[in-house]
């Protein structure tokens, strides 16, 4: 349950970051960023 709420938290905040990010490069820092505390949570 913990894990789901950790996730659900982790895409709001790419979304809000996606959405903050002027350029193609920040975005994709931003999924990887995201992408890697996932997967440490998993």
């Amino acid at each position: 349950m913990v894990k789901r709420i950790l996730i659900a938290a982790s895409v709001a905040s790419l979304g809000l970051s996606a959405a903050a990010c002027n350029t193609v490069d920040g975005v994709g820092e931003d999924v990887e960023s995201v992408a890697e505390e996932v997967d440490e949570e998993l």
